[in-house]
């Protein structure tokens, strides 16, 4: 009688426990938050998210979580908006090895930016970056997730140094070897300034075959077609995209390759030959074939207008050193040079090419947030840049919302990664940014940042303010020290 009674009270606990179940532990609830779900282009109000370690492990609405859940931190977020962790997916270290500093001293301005990944398209500081990649990811290293090329595949004797030259098949073949398989490189950038277009295009075919994504400028003695077609993953900056339009894309390559036309002529017959219906059907083609395009719109507008703007008293030049600022000067002085039909010229071409953006959207094709901001890019500023840049997506035709989806989503999205980043759901890896207001009213609203989270760690805007103090004050001392007789 005694084992029996045991034996239904035990039950009866069993049956009663759930209701008197102990709260769930996080190690951080965001309350009273408005939910940016990208994806949908909409909001969800009164919601908590949990966090625990690196990861969402919770969201719903606020009561239900508060019920449910106990954590060590509470991050207020009444009247703010949660966003995806934002990314910059073209940026560059480099200007040589003096340079090292100034350019690692870049890192926390893209996290008090609300950039919690970037990914470094190559400079001539391949190994340093490789390295800061290794130290980020183990905690050493104070930075956003860093992703990178390491050193990009270009002919021999290129224009830009951190290179690997490459001048045969087996050339290209080493070089993919090297960066697979040493450098562990997360994607491989290819340009064009000396390489041979059908190495080129041979790069293009074997990565894809290694499953390596690439990025690039392409050869103007090649169509965008011929990429395309070849595996291209993503196309970096817009002109080349612009391109693609041109009715005779194909006889003006052509005669570029035959050095019967240079560069200039090929550009003015690109230009003049655009076409809406010739692009649509092209960036249509971008799409099935899974094609992104990252614009750097900003960078080249701002080089562009060089003429024009005063970048004297912008607030990004006191956050970047003296050495990086003195880089700035080759396109400074390159600008200076030209004649007024030449900057006539440049101020049409920036503004002709701004006009396919909203067509590249209407067509399918993945639109990239990258800024190109780094050195030698005057004025184009790391962390600052990419709101320039998403407000520029704006100006030229994009919403906000897909404007922000170019900054949390595209990113992931090129890399196969929808499944751990660019929502705010469980599941999710815990890079975070919280607004006071809203990107889907006015994309400005990036900028208004009260909150980064990155991979669980709460940097709020005390924390970010003191990045930006130290950031500043380095360049203060650095220029101090540069000015030294």
């Amino acid at each position: 009688m005694k084992s029996l009674f045991l034996v239904l009270a035990t039950s009866l606990f069993a049956f009663v426990t759930p209701a008197f179940a102990a709260p769930k532990q996080g190690d951080v609830i965001i309350r009273h938050v408005t939910v940016v779900d990208v994806e949908a282009a909409k909001t969800v109000a009164a919601q908590a998210v949990v966090l625990k370690g690196a990861d969402i492990v919770a969201v719903g609405a606020d009561a239900a979580i508060a019920k449910d859940w106990r954590a060590g931190r509470t991050v207020e977020g009444k009247g703010r908006y949660l966003i995806p962790g934002l990314w910059d997916m073209h940026v560059h270290f480099g200007g040589g090895p003096e340079l090292i500093e100034e350019n690692k001293a870049l890192l926390p301005l893209y996290v008090a930016n609300g950039i919690t990944t970037i990914r470094d398209a190559s400079g001539d500081l391949p190994e340093q970056v490789l390295a800061w990649r290794g130290e980020i990811a183990a905690g050493k290293l104070f930075g956003p997730r860093l992703l990178s090329s390491g050193a990009k595949i270009e002919g021999i004797a290129p224009v830009w140094k951190g290179t690997i030259e490459v001048g045969t098949e087996s050339d290209v073949d080493a070089a993919l070897d090297r960066l697979k398989n040493r450098d562990k490189v997360d994607f491989v950038k290819i340009t064009d300034s000396t390489l041979k277009p059908e190495l080129f295009l041979y790069a293009l075919r074997q990565a894809k075959a290694l499953g390596i994504r690439t990025s690039g400028h392409i050869p103007m003695a090649l169509t965008t077609e011929q990429a395309v077609d070849a595996g291209i993953s993503s196309i970096e900056h817009l002109d080349y995209a612009y391109n693609a339009g041109a009715k005779d894309e194909a006889a003006i390559a052509a005669d570029f390759a035959a050095k019967r036309i240079d560069r200039a002529e090929a550009n003015r017959r690109l230009d003049a030959g655009f076409d809406r219906d010739t692009a649509m059907a092209a960036y249509r083609r971008f799409a099935a074939k899974g094609v992104f395009v990252t614009p750097t719109l900003n960078g080249s507008r701002i080089i562009a207008y060089l003429d024009r703007d005063d970048h004297s008293k912008d607030r990004g030049v006191a956050y970047i050193g003296p050495k990086l600022r003195k880089t700035y000067d080759w396109r400074i002085e390159r600008a200076a040079k030209a004649d007024a039909a030449a900057i006539a010229a440049r101020h049409k071409q920036i503004e002709d090419v701004a006009t396919i953006l909203p067509m590249l959207a209407e067509a399918g094709v993945p639109i990239i947030a990258g800024t190109d901001a780094g050195f030698l890019n005057s004025f184009n500023y790391p962390g600052f840049g990419l709101h320039d840049e998403i407000g520029l997506f704006v100006e030229k035709g994009l919403t906000p919302a897909q404007a922000l989806a170019s900054a949390t989503r595209a990113g992931p999205a090129w890399f196969g990664w929808l499944d751990r980043y660019g929502a705010v759901r469980p599941g999710m890896v815990a890079d975070l940014v919280l607004l006071s207001k809203n990107p889907l009213d006015d994309i400005a609203a990036t900028r208004a940042i009260d909150t980064v989270v990155m991979r669980g760690r709460v940097l709020d805007r005390a924390a970010l303010d003191k990045m930006l103090a130290d950031a500043r004050a380095k360049v203060v001392a650095w220029n101090a020290e540069a000015a030294k007789p």
